[in-house]
């Protein structure tokens, strides 16, 4: 049994070969400079892109989200893209315009916290589904034993950049008749056997915060396929005006600027290279991950193309001798810094708990063994090499 005791320098903290010290322990760390564990920085042309609004006058959303909405929906197969202020405002609107105060609505266990909280504030009753163990994704077998008669939707997040099995979602909702609203703030490009996210479900819902693939510093989209929700939900982002202070329903000021979508026009350029990058990366990853003994890769649902938002790794306790944050904090020093997404899965949050049955083992587990490694456009070979030398040292010294 694993214990939390981390190795010291009198309790041999040795690495590879049972000769290198870990740096947390005064050794010599494998990088004296830190990998960078994300890049979100502005080129030239984004700034060039943000300068010419700027310069323009016309701040408003028009012409540039226009062309974002556009570009943007034709790169991942939806009929409509609409932007909107920010990720959490998509899933605002997609849920008031689906979704009746009430309703039960099937939701991950095991994600960030807007795709639940939204349901929430719209009035729903959110019902928790747990995770794959193997893909950190929404269960679908497990969503399939929690359908009741007052179900009436699933939402479900592409977690890390990797799409959900979406086979299985779309036939639970086809059996009982559920509407579907897919997250996929962290999947900008994914793709399902082939098809970009936007051909599936009533929704998809987008963020376009900094640190997303598709960044713009704040920002958001939702797409679909039908005419009619379409013209609902742009009337829900501009307080439900139809012509100038002409009001047809009440609504919102969830308006995305043109600023935000010049640099998401700009950007968008490079998606397609920087995905191609963040793939190869997580081969790399994958690879060094299945030489050690403890560690394993994500698992990615069969028929899906993911495009690493995150690189989510999961430890086993019982290998080891120290905890999932012990191991990233030596990490750290070796050079390597790391994340938690996330700490606890969301019927562990105070906000949410009201709605918490206990009965999501899986996503209770994951808080305690994952953690996020460096994954972007931008990591070069040496930066990998970085990383897989600081896993090996760090997995060695604290092996069980």
């Amino acid at each position: 049994m694993a214990t939390s005791m981390a190795a010291s320098p009198v309790m041999g903290a040795t690495g590879v070969g049972g000769n290198e010290r870990l740096a947390v322990s005064g050794g010599v760390p494998v990088s004296a400079t830190a990998v960078p564990f994300m890049s979100t920085g502005l080129t030239e042309a984004d700034v060039s892109a943000a300068t010419a609004v700027l310069k323009s006058g016309m701040l408003r959303a028009a012409k540039k989200c226009e062309e974002l909405e556009r570009r943007f929906g034709e790169m991942t197969g939806a009929t409509h893209m609409m932007t909107c202020a920010n990720g959490t405002c998509a899933l605002q609107l997609a849920y008031e315009a689906l979704f009746a105060p009430g309703d039960e609505v099937l939701v991950p266990a095991w994600s960030y916290i807007a795709t639940v909280s939204m349901i929430v504030a719209r009035g729903c009753v959110p019902v928790f589904v747990d995770a794959d163990p193997e893909t950190f994704q929404i269960d679908a077998s497990d969503a399939a034993k929690k359908v009741t008669p007052r179900t009436r939707g699933i939402a479900a997040t592409h977690l890390y950049g990797c799409p959900v099995d979406i086979d299985a979602v779309g036939a639970l909702a086809g059996t009982h008749g559920l509407k579907v609203v897919y997250d996929a703030a962290q999947s900008h490009l994914a793709t399902w056997k082939g098809k970009g996210l936007g051909a599936f479900g009533d929704a998809v819902t987008y963020s376009f915060y900094a640190t997303k693939n598709l960044g713009t510093g704040e920002g958001g989209a939702i797409s679909c396929n039908d005419d009619a929700l379409a013209r609902t939900i742009k009337l829900l982002r501009s307080h439900g005006e139809t012509d100038k202070y002409l009001h047809e329903r009440v609504g919102y000021n969830y308006r995305m600027n043109d600023i935000t979508g010049a640099i998401g026009c700009s950007k968008l350029d490079r998606l397609p290279e920087q995905t191609a990058r963040r793939r190869a990366n997580a081969a790399k990853y994958d690879a060094m991950i299945a030489e050690i003994p403890g560690l394993k890769a994500p698992g990615t649902t069969p028929g899906a193309e993911p495009v690493y938002h995150l690189y989510v790794a999961r430890m086993d306790p019982a290998r080891f001798t120290c905890t999932r944050d012990e191991f990233c904090k030596a990490l750290m020093a070796e050079g390597v810094p790391t994340a938690v997404h996330y700490p606890r899965p969301l019927p562990k949050q105070p906000a949410l708990s009201a709605w918490d049955r206990g009965d999501c083992p899986v996503s209770d587990a994951l808080a305690a063994k994952v953690f996020a490694l460096p994954m972007h456009h931008d990591l070069t070979d040496e930066h990998v090499r970085v990383v897989g030398a600081a896993l090996r040292k760090v997995a060695s010294a604290y092996r069980a």
